[in-house]
């Protein structure tokens, strides 16, 4: 006799009902892998139905009433403890600062309306099972994006590009940040078709770039550290094992 697949529990929270009708719509038709066990917009009330329904998920906007979405984490964290959800914020809010603060609180990801809903089941199935899932890559890929954002590295920088592939390469080898000017540099250069020196200077701008937008405080609290200063900024490498150790350190 087969045995059932458990189907992952979503409870899905936003002010905007046209959007909570058309996330929940969405997978409710997924009947056979996900379960929507409740929604709500109001934030006090979320916190009371997570409480007896227990969801895997909550896949949240920001923006509630009566108590916002970093304070329901905080007392779902208070209350549950380690059984609290995994918690997906899918906002309107776009400011790295808010993008900072939901990794901080301990969302596991910060997607920006609009979305694509198949998007968002992809990182529910990553952070369900990262083992196996082949879009596990994407789903770093969105998490370096997102503390890259945070701390005011622009996406349309070369250097932006190297950052993320060497902080990848990283966690899958640690040991490489030993060898950065004789591994690390050249992977990526013969990747982007480029050299090493270009490498070493994209990175270094984008790291510039950062430090002169005045993020520095993003990447304190992002770390929950106080690392840097203004007249502290990390070498490639530095920034490169800061993050990397972050990613592995969260699985």
């Amino acid at each position: 006799m087969e045995i059932p697949k458990k189907k992952i529990k979503l409870y899905l929270a936003d002010v905007e009902v046209e959007e909570l009708n058309r996330m929940e719509s969405f997978f409710k038709q997924k009947f056979d892998e996900f379960d929507v066990v409740g929604k709500g917009s109001d934030g006090v009330e979320i916190i009371k139905d997570i409480l007896e329904l227990k969801p895997d998920f909550l896949i949240s906007e920001v923006v509630l009433a009566n108590a916002d979405g970093f304070k329901v984490i905080e007392s779902l964290k208070k209350e549950m403890g380690s059984s609290s959800p995994k918690v997906i914020f899918v906002s309107n809010l776009s400011h790295a600062g808010f993008i900072s603060k939901a990794l901080k609180e301990g969302a596991s990801y910060f997607m920006v309306k609009p979305i694509s809903y198949e998007n968002l089941e992809e990182r529910i199935k990553d952070l369900t099972n990262p083992t196996i899932n082949v879009d596990s890559d994407k789903a770093l890929d969105e998490k370096i994006s997102n503390i890259f954002i945070s701390i005011g590295i622009p996406a349309h920088i070369k250097g932006y590009q190297f950052l993320r592939e060497a902080v990848k390469l990283a966690v899958d080898d640690p040991d490489i940040i030993a060898s950065i000017t004789k591994r690390l540099y050249p992977t990526i250069a013969e990747k982007f078709s480029t050299s090493s020196s270009k490498v070493e200077r994209g990175m270094r701008h984008a790291i510039e770039v950062a430090w002169n937008r005045g993020k520095i405080e993003n990447i304190n609290s992002l770390f929950g550290l106080q690392i840097y200063g203004a007249n502290d900024k990390p070498t490639n490498g530095e920034l490169i094992a800061l993050i990397a150790d972050k990613m592995i350190m969260e699985g």
